[in-house]
């Protein structure tokens, strides 16, 4: 199935999960779980959008320098959680185009295995794990209202916070890298925004595949997430019950609160 795209005008990848089946034949439902890019740039339309759609819960995986530099703006109903996956992006598409430049400049192929790191460290770091647990106590102390999650992209700490929620709700595996890999489709405009004003300054060609590799995803980077998985814990349902130390009684609960 196609992933449900909100209709949010100052902002992209804002997705409601809402839809997708289980593998015991059930669906996730619509207006619960929000996966988005950045709340920063929205309008006051699109404040009123998310209120109206029931959002009462802000969860941002960004840095303290990300929330600072680019504040969320979200409806006054709307509880915020600052919930950072990390210390500092490491995904680097909160860089500045200085920093970027010397990290790329050099290496057409510096973005993209970045991007395999910093999905391992996604899956093993002790501050990403205990970020994902923190999110996944927040989702099951939510009831019935719409929880959004979301990161600078909405692509990577947002990706991977999808994977594990999806997961632990029964969704099969190529539903989830579906979705995954949906991003693609829905930031087309703001990659191509970035790799514009790479060439106006004058990058180079290995800069400009380098910010491509850190604006997109691609299959290799989930594998290099779930293969870290698979290593050190050996499936995704010992990665949920060992690194984020849910519980059979909570991951029913998850499953009673948002499956239909």
């Amino acid at each position: 199935m196609e992933p449900m795209l909100l209709n949010i005008h100052h902002g992209y990848n804002f997705r409601d999960l809402g839809g997708y089946p289980t593998t015991d034949g059930k669906r996730i439902q619509a207006r619960r779980l929000i996966r988005s890019g950045s709340l920063d740039r929205l309008s006051q339309r699109d404040i009123d959008f998310l209120h109206q759609y029931g959002v009462r819960v802000d969860v941002d995986f960004r840095t303290q320098d990300e929330r600072s530099a680019k504040p969320d703006r979200l409806p006054g109903s709307a509880r915020y959680v600052f919930d950072p996956v990390f210390s500092e992006d490491k995904t680097q598409v909160s860089k500045s185009w200085a920093e970027e430049q010397k990290a790329f400049a050099l290496d057409g192929q510096a973005g993209y295995h970045n991007m395999l790191r910093t999905y391992r460290d996604i899956v093993l770091s002790d501050a990403a794990q205990k970020a994902y647990r923190q999110f996944f106590d927040l989702v099951l102390a939510n009831d019935k209202d719409a929880l959004l999650f979301h990161c600078t992209a909405g692509k990577d700490r947002t990706g991977m916070g999808a994977v594990y929620l999806l997961s632990a709700l029964g969704v099969d595996e190529a539903t989830i890298r579906m979705d995954y890999l949906a991003t693609n489709q829905y930031m087309e405009q703001a990659v191509a925004e970035v790799i514009a004003q790479a060439k106006q300054a004058g990058g180079n060609a290995n800069m400009l595949q380098g910010m491509h590799d850190i604006w997109v995803v691609y299959p290799e980077y989930l594998d290099a997430a779930l293969a870290a998985i698979h290593e050190t814990y050996g499936s995704m349902q010992q990665y949920l019950s060992e690194a984020l130390a849910l519980s059979n009684r909570q991951l029913t609960t998850l499953r009673e609160l948002y499956l239909e």
